[in-house]
């Protein structure tokens, strides 16, 4: 009978012990593995990252203007505490960010804002070399307006009903051994609005090279001697659809151009591949009906995956963004895009080898614009060790910017630009 009693207690004890053991990890709190700030113009991202999904509540408090965000069961370290020295003098939308214990199991931040916003929260999945990620983006309650944007800046924009200044083609910025365009009419009579977007950025760094380069520096540095390049020409306009280092999706990139009323899209990208071996520029247009090579589809599908990496909030649905890119009544647009891509094709063979010596197509969610011709340039691979250091070198930046350049100008002297008088006849609005 003694026996029993105490094999008994025995059994009862252990029973105890296991379930110590699973309740354990289900008390124990989680850990921030990574804290991330991206400030910009259009919004500000912040994003916890950690090992286990985290469950969170987010509210507003006026006067002063105030977010607040409780975390439930999540560990008070290091990593989250340096998140308050993160928040720069510069950022638009956070002036602070305090962390502390709210009350036990619930972790409370509260973000001091510099004006009202409209705030979004959401998880994202693992993906890549991501964990789990808790992601606040901080929109202004107005959105800026990109057509503002270029009227703020010290180039006017030149009236549709006035003929150019200047009858010719300015050539002499653009480094080409083909022949130059001369006796031929100025660009138009009216300003041409170019969308230059940097490919990736952000949260998504795009390819890596071998020497530690990011594909988002690399295409940023690009695209800005792109737009200014742009700029410096007569009756041309550049629009960046991304002017730092934070991530937009790929819709948004194409709804932003639109917004612009752009005349051309041109994305910038700097391809990789397994082999480093691999070496030479493309240019890429839209297909509608599969891709042209088995090369161009895995590009495609690679270069459509940043919206999973980058993160984008799949709860807000935008029906003007679901119009704009299910508009499949694309084909002249798509028409258009390949002459572009042929001229642009065509001045880089001038600076580099050529990957593919032909206009390649696939179905790039950047360039599903239905009424915008539409690129994407692969200036060259950063995977590849030397054309990983030029694309680091600042001259050799401004060749591949000279060269994207070049061939706009060779389209614009062979199709006329429509005329788009809501563009033409924008007026400054002077406060009453």
């Amino acid at each position: 009978m003694l026996k029993a009693a105490i094999n008994q207690q025995y059994r009862i004890q252990s029973l105890l012990l296991l379930a110590l053991l699973w309740i354990q990890p289900a008390l124990a709190a989680i850990e921030i593995t990574a804290t991330r700030i991206w400030p910009a113009q259009d919004y500000t991202r912040l994003t916890l990252e950690s090992k286990q999904a985290i469950r969170h509540n987010i509210f507003s408090v006026e006067n002063p203007d105030r977010l607040v965000i409780d975390l439930e069961d999540v560990e008070l370290g290091d990593t989250l505490k340096q998140l308050t020295g993160k928040i720069g003098s510069d950022d638009p939308y956070i002036k602070s960010v305090r962390v502390g214990r709210f009350k036990p199991g619930v972790l409370r931040l509260v973000l001091d804002l510099k004006g009202q916003v409209k705030p979004q929260l959401f998880d994202l999945n693992p993906v890549g070399e991501y964990g789990y990620r808790l992601v606040l983006d901080v929109y202004p309650a107005t959105a800026p307006d990109p057509m503002m944007a270029l009227l703020d800046q010290d180039k006017p924009l030149a009236p549709a009903e006035k003929p150019a200044v200047n009858a010719e083609i300015n050539t002499a910025p653009v480094i080409s051994t083909r022949p130059a365009l001369k006796n031929l009419p100025e660009l138009r009579a009216r300003t041409l609005i170019i969308a230059i977007d940097a490919g990736h950025g952000g949260e998504d760094p795009g390819a890596r090279g071998g020497r530690g380069s990011h594909e988002k520096d690399v295409t940023l540095a690009i695209a800005r001697r792109l737009c200014a390049l742009v700029n410096d020409t007569p009756n041309m306009r550049g629009v960046l659809i991304r002017d730092g280092d934070y991530f937009i999706p790929l819709g948004g990139r194409v709804v932003k151009a639109r917004k612009a009323r752009a005349d051309l899209f041109v994305s910038i990208h700097a391809d990789a591949f397994i082999r480093p071996d691999a070496h030479g520029s493309s240019v890429f247009a839209l297909s509608e009906h599969g891709a042209t090579s088995t090369a161009a589809r895995w590009l495609a599908k690679k270069e459509n995956e940043a919206d999973l990496i980058g993160g984008v909030n799949i709860a807000v649905k935008d029906p003007y963004l679901a119009r704009t890119l299910l508009d499949l009544s694309q084909t002249a647009t798509i028409t258009d895009s390949i002459r572009l891509a042929r001229h642009v094709l065509g001045e880089l063979n001038d600076i580099n080898d050529l990957h593919s010596g032909h206009v390649e197509q696939a179905g790039f969610a950047v360039l599903k614009s239905p009424d915008i011709p539409s690129i994407l340039v692969e200036t060259a691979f950063i995977s590849n060790p030397s054309e990983e250091a030029r694309l680091n070198d600042d001259n050799y930046q401004l060749k591949l910017a000279n060269a994207v350049l070049g061939g706009i100008k060779r389209y614009f002297s062979q199709n006329p630009a429509l005329s788009r008088h809501n563009i033409a006849q924008i007026t400054r609005m002077e406060p009453p």
